[in-house]
C-alpha cells in the first residue's frame, strides 16, 4: 500500500473520512484502503481567564490516505462529496503521485534512529547567553529545561523587568564563568 493525498473542502476532512469508512465498509474494496489520517495537533487558547485545550488541523483541506489504488477506487474516492482531487492529478497526469516513505514516517511521528539530534546540557541556574532569535545578545539565567535541554525558559531583563522566554538549546551559549 502507498500513501496519498486528498485535497477537500475546506472543514470537510473528517467528512470525507468517515464517507470513505462507512462507504467500503462490507465491500471488497474495503481490503484495499489501510489508514486514513487528518493530522492534528494540540494548542491552547486562552478564554474567559481559562487555558482550553484545542486540536488544530495540520493540514487544512487535506486527507492523507493509505490505499492500493486500483482504478475503481480512486473513481469511487473522487466521486465522494467534498473531494476535490488527489494530490498530483494533473490534466498529463491521471494518476495521483504516492507520498515518500520519509514523509510518511515524519507524517506518522516514527523518528529516523540515525537522525542524531544534539544534545545539550543545561541545568537550572547556568548563566546562558542568547545567541539568535529576537532576544539575540541577552543574557539569562535558566529556570528549567525539558527534552534532555532542548528545551529551556531562561529570565532575561528586558526594560529592567525579569521577563521568562522560552528557547531551544541550539539558541544559547553557557557563558564561562
Amino acid at each position: 500500500m502507498k500513501w496519498y493525498v486528498l485535497h477537500t473542502y475546506s472543514s470537510f476532512e473528517n467528512k470525507v473520512k468517515s464517507a470513505i469508512e462507512k462507504g467500503l465498509e462490507g465491500t471488497e474494496m474495503e481490503k484495499l484502503v489501510g489508514q486514513i489520517l487528518v493530522p492534528v495537533r494540540k494548542t491552547f487558547i486562552i478564554r474567559d481567564g481559562k487555558k482550553i485545550e484545542r486540536e488544530r488541523k495540520v493540514f487544512t483541506s487535506y486527507v492523507i490516505l493509505e490505499a492500493d489504488l486500483t482504478p475503481e477506487l480512486k473513481t469511487y474516492i473522487l466521486s465522494l462529496a467534498g473531494v476535490t482531487s488527489f494530490l498530483g492529478m494533473t490534466k498529463d497526469h491521471k494518476d495521483p503521485i504516492p507520498l515518500p516513505q520519509e514523509e510518511v514516517d515524519r507524517l506518522l511521528g516514527i523518528a529516523d534512529p540515525d537522525r542524531d539530534f544534539k544534545k545539550f546540557s543545561y541545568m537550572p541556574g547556568d548563566l546562558v547567553k542568547v545567541i539568535s532569535g529576537p532576544f539575540t545578545d541577552f543574557e539569562g539565567i535558566v529556570q528549567k529545561t525539558a527534552d534532555d535541554g532542548n528545551k529551556l525558559v531562561i529570565d532575561v531583563t528586558v526594560f529592567g523587568r525579569r521577563t521568562p522566554v522560552e528557547l531551544n538549546g541550539s539558541q544559547v551559549e553557557l557563558i564561562k564563568k
